[in-house]
């Protein structure tokens, strides 16, 4: 994931839950999120 830019990050995390693909796969772009700051911790608690 670290080859994908910010806005392609952020686009295929949406695109993802819209698709409700697995836990497991939202879970690990929620965590690369986090690592670059493109989202807040808590945020991504209550999406859960």
């Amino acid at each position: 994931m670290e080859r994908l830019s910010d806005e392609l990050l952020i686009e295929s995390y949406h695109r993802a839950n819209e698709l409700s693909l697995s836990h497991e796969f939202i879970h690990l772009m929620e965590e690369e999120m986090k690592r670059r700051s493109l989202i807040d911790p808590v945020d991504a608690a209550n999406q859960i």
